[in-house]
């Protein structure tokens, strides 16, 4: 098999400004909705890019966990790879690949750290072996196998077991708040149709075709 000659055409549909509301949170939910009504996938499923103090990005799937008029939220360890490098920058961009519908989103803005309550209420809706899960996984740093990782998870499970795990101080939320939206569906011959939302000065959003 020649990965170079591995192709696929995009023909489902197309992408006109007509398709396009004029809030961009609004067209993200509709298009959110309807592959969260496919059979298969994980609609929440993002990309996050970040960036370290070397200027180097890195990137990793994360699963949004809210989204609304202040932004995108999704639960993480702060001492992780990622929480360094936003406690050092945080410019971040989001994208959604969704291709049964042989769409994509991506999100650029600010990410910042939501509030100890709101981390802890998402927490606490957590089965109960994401929990440990999340106590104990140093995310990132160097371990010796993965024994080391159940023996530690054993010895929580015994020391909580008849009351409910808490919230470590290193973990918790953030919250994305967007500085730039692009909606992009896949059209034949790679003539894919793209549209940008950015702030207008005037209020609002402006919306702009740009070129595959």
């Amino acid at each position: 098999m020649e990965i170079a000659d591995l192709r696929r055409e995009y023909a489902l549909a197309g992408l006109d400004r007509c398709d396009l509301v004029e809030d961009p949170f609004e067209q993200f939910r509709l298009w959110f909705e309807l592959n969260a009504r496919q059979p298969s996938g994980e609609p929440n499923a993002m990309t996050l890019c970040t960036v370290g103090p070397d200027g180097a990005p890195s990137s990793r799937t994360v699963l949004l966990k809210g989204a609304d008029r202040d932004g995108f939220r999704f639960f993480t360890n702060y001492e992780s790879r990622k929480g360094r490098e936003l406690a050092g920058n945080s410019h971040v961009s989001l994208t959604f690949h969704w291709y049964a519908q042989e769409r994509q989103v991506n999100i650029q803005g600010r990410a910042e750290r939501t509030s100890r309550e709101e981390s802890q209420e998402y927490f606490n809706r957590r089965p109960r072996g994401s929990r440990l899960g999340a106590m104990v996984s140093r995310q990132s740093s160097v371990v010796p196998d993965r024994a080391h990782l159940e023996a530690l998870l054993q010895e929580l499970e015994t020391k909580y077991a008849g009351q409910e795990p808490p919230l470590p101080d290193f973990w918790g939320g953030y919250l994305v708040r967007p500085t730039r939206f692009e909606f992009w569906q896949g059209r034949p011959n790679r003539l894919h149709d793209r549209f940008q939302y950015t702030p207008d000065p005037a209020g609002g959003w402006r919306i702009e075709r740009l070129a595959p």
